[in-house]
């Protein structure tokens, strides 16, 4: 009898495991159905895509849709400009943000809550209604088809400002002590920002990483505006371009395309995922 209760004992802890384990997968098919009908639709025929039902795998796997993508446009020259764009926004990003969040949580100066209260303001401004003065401006400095606004614009624009916000939250989070001990031992203040803050931030700045490249990457309307060569166009542009003649979409190319640009981005949050969770949590409330 004791014998049994013991085994029903160490049941119930291995049962309500699977019972969670079920739950989360059936909560998980609404976010995970429409990326897999994306991805096998990409491989279906127009006719299979609006088919009713949907099929979950193609009858008939046309992989063509995803040569078309490459014969229709430059997408690898596409790709690219997404590539490096992202990159480019990224690092300065980072470089601009840490050095701001770190003057912003650590050094006292005069104005410094209204100045960054001034920065926060800007975030509530959209960018559609700054975008028509910001065309005419960099119209005047010649830089139109160009990608060097799409690279110095998000560096100063809400991309920035929010890397900054979080980055000063982490600050805001390191013990004072650290910085006493720096300033005996005779570092300066540049010293203890490079030797001790920035490595000390990792966290933070893998998440301001992600979250900058992902908005770089998405970005659309600012290269709509900006840019008239093809060749320049970046990833979101570019999707709107496989139509047939009568302006139609191409639904069959415009799923491959999509899903050619969506996978570098979840492998990327993927891998580092655990890191973008400790960010929040250490950046959510201080100061």
């Amino acid at each position: 009898m004791s014998v049994n209760v013991q085994r029903l004992h160490l049941s119930q802890p291995k049962t309500r495991t699977l019972a969670i384990y079920a739950a989360l997968i059936l909560l998980s098919v609404p976010f995970v159905f429409p990326f897999w009908w994306m991805v096998t639709s990409s491989f279906k025929s127009y006719s299979e895509i609006f088919a009713y039902p949907p099929t979950l795998l193609p009858h008939t796997w046309h992989f063509e849709n995803y040569q078309h993508v490459f014969d229709l446009q430059p997408f690898v020259r596409q790709y690219w400009n997404s590539f490096y764009i992202a990159t480019m926004v990224t690092l300065g990003t980072l470089c601009f943000s840490s050095l701001a969040g770190y003057a912003f949580a650590r050094i006292n100066f005069p104005g410094s809550s209204l100045l960054f209260l001034m920065l926060l303001s800007a975030i509530m401004m959209p960018s559609e209604v700054t975008i028509i003065p910001l065309f005419h401006y960099i119209q005047e400095l010649g830089l139109t088809n160009s990608h060097i606004p799409l690279i110095i614009l998000p560096m100063f624009a809400g991309p920035g400002i929010t890397a900054v916000f979080m980055t000063r939250q982490y600050f805001l989070g390191l013990p004072t002590e650290l910085e006493d001990a720096a300033f005996l031992d005779g570092l300066t203040r540049w010293g203890i920002y490079w030797r001790i803050a920035l490595p000390l931030a990792r966290p933070i700045l893998v998440a301001v990483g992600i979250l900058t490249f992902l908005a770089s990457w998405n970005l659309f309307l600012e290269p709509l505006v900006l840019l008239s060569d093809q060749a320049k166009f970046t990833l979101p542009l570019a999707l709107r371009g496989y139509t047939d003649p009568y302006g139609q979409p191409l639904w069959g190319e415009q799923l491959a395309a999509t899903t050619l640009s969506v996978i570098p981005i979840l492998a990327i949050y993927v891998f580092a995922q655990r890191q973008v969770v400790e960010s929040f949590a250490f950046s959510g409330t201080k100061g």
